[in-house]
């Protein structure tokens, strides 16, 4: 059985405990096995075989997917799927070479049943216009899966078809043995909120923001995003996706604006200004990423996110560095 194989076999049945021990594994083969990774390691004068803790191991700059084909044994394989970042016309694009589209979904599922359970039980909408308009999102796909997978009748995504979207809100509703989630990017919400209002369709429903102004509305801190949602779809808490292009796992917060990640999504936070300064227990700092679902990228990535740690493990989304793009899911500086 291959290093890949024995890895994806493991990766459902991750755990704290052993989460560590399987991290470094990972890491041992990728700085091997992924060039780009390789060439880092080497270039910092890093030897993996002298890591012997998470917070030794040096984590590739997210860049890379910008200006880098990052693949472990990419001699093995073709991509069948490519995955974009979002972002404006004076941005370059990240892009996450998928091999097998199939893990994305099925991982995906499983973390959001983790949380939420059985797909079975929801019906999926979206204005993700920004997403559908640039075309290869993640996000797309991910929500797209769902409905699918959830057995639906009602359509998922609605662009900015604000009627049709109450249409399809009043019609789910009708179904009792279904709760309804209705996904977002921050400014399509805000102006389907500025639309229609305190409208009864838009009450009762479970709203997952996915950040993001696009270039579209000013940036808004969380806080502020869900007071104004609030006033519109109800008191309950609004709830948030933490996911992004070079990522094949999320994180959810489920109205109380933390955010919970499965064992496979590990978070630690660095000096943010100093990259090689990481720890397991400092309460602030920029994040870098541990996603044992990339076993075909690269699990470890330095994000331009800054985040609030809590001693359960969840964490809260900060903002951005100073200069950096906003981008992604849940990015509001």
């Amino acid at each position: 059985m291959s290093f890949r194989e024995e890895h994806l076999r493991q990766l459902p049945h991750l755990t704290t405990s052993n989460v560590s021990e399987v991290a470094l594994r990972m890491f041992r083969y990728q700085a091997k096995h992924c060039p780009p990774y390789r060439a880092y390691l080497e270039a910092l004068g890093c030897n993996p075989a002298t890591v012997e803790r998470l917070t030794d191991i040096p984590f590739l700059p997210i860049e890379f997917f910008k200006t880098h084909d990052v693949r472990t044994d990419p001699q093995d394989w073709e991509p069948r799927e490519l995955f974009l970042s979002s972002g404006t016309t004076m941005q370059q694009r990240s892009q996450h070479h998928v091999r097998d589209p199939q893990l994305y979904r099925h991982n995906a599922a499983r973390i959001f049943e983790q949380y939420y359970g059985p797909l079975t039980n929801w019906t999926f909408l979206a204005l993700l216009p920004s997403y559908l308009e640039q075309g290869n999102s993640s996000l797309v796909a991910m929500v797209d899966y769902f409905a699918k997978e959830s057995g639906q009748t009602q359509p998922a995504f609605f662009l900015h078809d604000h009627a049709a979207l109450l249409q399809a809100l009043r019609e789910a509703k009708q179904d009792t043995s279904r709760r309804v989630m209705l996904f977002g990017v921050s400014y399509a919400l805000l102006d389907l909120a500025a639309e229609v209002g305190p409208a009864p369709e838009l009450q009762d429903l479970t709203v997952l923001e996915t950040g993001g102004m696009k270039g579209r509305r000013r940036e808004m801190i969380r806080e502020e995003l869900h007071q104004e949602l609030q006033q519109v779809f109800g008191p309950d808490g609004i709830h948030s996706e933490y996911g992004m292009t070079e990522l094949l796992s999320q994180a959810y917060s489920l109205g109380d604006g933390r955010f919970h990640a499965p064992p496979q999504l590990r978070i630690l936070l660095r000096d943010p200004a100093d990259p090689f300064s990481v720890s397991e227990t400092r309460p602030d700092g920029a994040i870098n990423l541990i996603d044992l679902a990339n076993v075909d990228s690269c699990a470890f990535i330095e994000t331009k996110d800054l985040a609030r740690l809590h001693p359960d493990g969840s964490f809260e989304v900060l903002g951005r560095l100073d200069n950096s793009d906003v981008r992604g899911c849940n990015q509001m500086a």
